[in-house]
């Protein structure tokens, strides 16, 4: 999930059918990121996955394509919900006069596409753009996405009841954001889903929508602080958001409910190598929500479907050691909980998430790893294969 650089500091991710990519992880961060973990369900993909592209034309990396102002990146990804896959995503960054340039990041159109072995595939176009020196923005993306997931299904014989999962359909979600004071932003948001979802297996439940054809309209307020140093690897600062979403059968919506999420995220820098982050999330909704718009925990180890729910909370923390100028590693672990769950599996129970990983800087400008972790959870564990921090 990458960022514009501004003259301050990196332009915050507004940040999960469709957020984290170039890609869904590059490029499509702002839209795609269902190629990574946190972009592993559908609604919670969009919603998360708005991290922008940085400004990466005049980076000495290999690893993309550019011809003046368009660049052209392919990402390898890797995780427990979607299997493995490549991303391949292109950018244009609209010219700026040096005044422009000094005071708000270039504007951006991108694109991305993304096919994975378990036969998911995504695609989209995104748009960012500043004004009046980055005091007003907007973030829009448009796009289709058709994943076959695994989803734990409650009131069906044997240790391990599974359904597979598909959902497929169109998006739109789009938000406007003010400065209000140094840091802060605040503004509102807008979306629209028109998704069909399938089981392999009866799914009946009486606190989910999970009919066949769901639309999910709604308007929301978003607040935003961000004082990070770079957002993609952050050595200090902080981020808080939270976003209240509104879906109305007034405007066109299957059903009234209302999803309210936080975020907070901190990072020390203890010593010239050593980083420790840590972060905490929340999600709750009112009313009867689509299956696939539900909170759930934001951890490694498991799919992102494993534990779905009316509310959820997670943290944790990572420690992270750039043990040379190119590679580092991390170790990590947290916790999270989920309620009135879906599958009504560890219900109001602690679910443990640890592991470790390794870093290579593959856009030292910007310092954005690729990043290989192993993580644990219970009687899970997970490979995972991406681009950016997970947080």
């Amino acid at each position: 999930m990458l960022t514009v650089t501004r003259a301050r500091h990196v332009v915050p991710p507004s940040r999960t059918v469709l957020s984290s990519a170039v890609c869904i992880s590059f490029i499509f961060a702002s839209s795609l990121t269902v190629a990574q973990e946190s972009t592993d369900t559908a609604a919670d993909t969009v919603a998360e996955g708005s991290d922008l592209l940085p400004d990466i034309r005049e980076d000495k990396s290999k690893l993309k394509y550019r011809k003046r102002n368009f660049v052209i990146v392919p990402i390898p990804m890797s995780n427990p919900t979607l299997d493995s896959g490549l991303i391949l995503g292109g950018a244009y960054f609209w010219p700026q006069t040096e005044q422009q340039k000094a005071v708000q990041p270039a504007s951006v159109t991108g694109a991305a596409a993304m096919y994975t072995s378990n036969d998911s595939k995504a695609y989209g176009i995104a748009q960012s753009n500043y004004w009046n020196e980055d005091k007003w923005r907007f973030e829009g993306v448009l796009g289709y996405v058709d994943l076959r997931l695994e989803l734990r299904v409650p009131g069906v014989a044997g240790s391990e009841p599974r359904a597979d999962w598909v959902i497929e359909g169109n998006f739109f979600q789009g938000e406007f954001l003010r400065q209000v004071s140094g840091d802060w932003y605040a503004g509102v948001s807008g979306r629209y889903f028109s998704l069909n979802q399938s089981f392999s297996i009866d799914t009946p439940s009486p606190d989910f929508d999970v009919t066949s054809d769901t639309e999910a309209v709604g308007l929301g307020v978003k607040t935003q602080y961000d004082s990070r140093d770079m957002p993609f690897n952050s050595y200090s600062g902080r981020f808080f958001e939270l976003d209240a979403l509104f879906n109305s059968e007034a405007l066109g919506s299957d059903n009234d409910y209302q999803t309210y999420k936080a975020k907070y995220r901190s990072y020390h820098r203890l010593s010239p190598t050593v980083v420790l982050a840590w972060e905490l999330q929340g999600c709750t909704i009112s009313g009867k929500a689509p299956l696939w718009d539900t909170c759930r925990i934001h951890l490694r180890g498991f799919p992102a479907t494993e534990y779905l729910g009316s509310a959820s909370a997670s943290g944790q923390a990572e420690g992270r050691w750039q043990f040379h100028r190119k590679w580092g590693a991390v170790a990590f672990a947290g916790a999270g909980y989920v309620t009135d769950g879906f599958s009504e599996f560890l219900e109001n129970e602690p679910v443990p998430s640890y592991g470790i990983g390794l870093r290579f800087m593959a856009l030292s400008s910007h310092r954005i790893n690729v990043r290989l972790d192993y993580a644990r959870s219970r009687n899970n564990d997970a490979i995972y294969l991406s681009v950016g921090e997970a947080f």
